[in-house]
């Protein structure tokens, strides 16, 4: 029994002494490593920065925001560069409404007041634009129904670019959390198609949904 007792105490004390001369050598081998420079220490702060926002990134947020204010979804998606390319084509439809606006309501003024010339109340005639004193009644209508035509379309080209925007914040915030990097994997995979009786090839590509846990990285 004594015997026993006795080769329990060497067992734990040469186990103990073991782990301490590894967590000597761990010791040594770390602080024996060079220090990191200013640039790699930013590159891991920045790592562990865009870890911890992906962790807390959700896409059904980046498409309501668009929904509200054209541009904050892909802020929020980080795509600060398409900023400007969201409000330079929503400036496009809304510069031609005002624009065919405009002319809309010149022209429309000129038509109704050649239309009263012609039932004898010439009151309005002086007023007419001075670009449009030359053209007839027929001409007037011609030319407001297309300045109208255009305006309405101007409205709905307007919609169209904020819902496009909305639909950019939504698939790219999705696409922030694939993996699309240059680590996809494509494979190609002969067949025979057995409706045709002819060899074919199919194409599938693997790719894997980025994990939300934030970097962990030991310093």
């Amino acid at each position: 029994m004594f015997k026993k007792v006795v080769l329990f105490f060497v067992v734990v004390f040469c186990l103990g002494a073991v782990a301490q001369a590894q967590s000597t050598v761990d010791s040594a081998a770390v602080n024996s490593l060079p220090p990191l420079t200013e640039k790699e220490l930013a590159k891991i702060k920045k790592k562990e920065k865009d870890s911890t926002w992906m962790a807390t990134h959700i896409p059904q947020r980046a498409t309501r925001r668009s929904a509200m204010i054209p541009g904050w979804g892909q802020a929020y998606n980080r795509e600060y560069w398409k900023i400007p390319l969201v409000y330079g084509v929503l400036a496009i439809p809304a510069i031609t409404y005002f624009y065919n606006t405009s002319f809309y309501n010149k022209t429309k003024f000129a038509y109704e007041a050649r239309f009263k010339e012609q039932n004898g109340d010439s009151s309005d005639v002086a007023a007419i634009d001075p670009e449009l004193t030359g053209l007839s009644i027929g001409s007037l209508q011609n030319y407001r129904n297309s300045f109208r035509r255009d305006r309405d379309y101007s409205i709905l080209w307007f919609i169209l670019a904020w819902g496009l925007q909305v639909v950019d914040a939504t698939v790219f915030g999705h696409l922030r959390h694939f993996d699309v990097s240059n680590n996809l994997s494509m494979q190609i995979h002969p067949q025979f198609n057995p409706h045709s009786k002819t060899p074919a090839l199919t194409l599938s590509f693997n790719i894997k949904e980025k994990s939300k846990k934030p970097l962990l990285i030991a310093r």
